[in-house]
């Protein structure tokens, strides 16, 4: 999986994000560029996390943007992948809503959407792969963590 951001073009390494609203934005640039995710998909996130809460941040850390009502303007599946230096935070009362890590979900395909969260959530079980993930730098990182976690794993 990790591969497949390289390849796809679908990664971005970043400093900081102004706050939580901008990491989203952030993490979707990558899925836009190709045309996975029209430019509307970003904000339809925001607007889905300013109504239901922070249910994107999954775990400490970790964050899976995607929009939870039939987003309009997503025309492949795929998943984009943003590592932030700094961590933005979902609810300033609760530090367990802190993301670095962001894994922006694109659907529209549910057997293959299926399969990519299948895939991502084997990886997000492997703590020490989260631990490094969290110390990549840029690409090449990912590309020798595929190697150390998950090659031989059908990735």
């Amino acid at each position: 999986m990790l591969r497949e951001f390289v390849e796809m073009n679908h990664y971005l390494f970043a400093r900081e994000a102004k706050d939580w609203e901008e990491a989203i934005l952030m993490s979707c640039k990558s899925l836009e560029a190709d045309g996975t995710v029209g430019s509307n998909y970003g904000q339809d996130i925001v607007e889905c996390v300013r109504k239901y809460g922070p249910y994107i941040v999954i775990m400490p850390n970790v964050a899976m943007p995607h929009s939870q009502e039939g987003a309009v303007g997503v025309n492949k599946t795929a998943i984009g992948f943003m590592k932030l230096e700094k961590p933005v935070s979902f609810d300033p009362e609760d530090p367990e809503k802190d993301a670095r890590l962001f894994f922006t979900l694109a659907s529209c395909n549910p057997e293959q959407h299926l399969n990519n969260m299948m895939r991502l959530s084997e990886m997000l079980m492997n703590e020490e792969l989260v631990t490094e993930l969290l110390e990549a730098k840029g690409p090449d990182d990912l590309l020798k963590l595929q190697e150390k976690y998950l090659d031989g794993k059908n990735e």
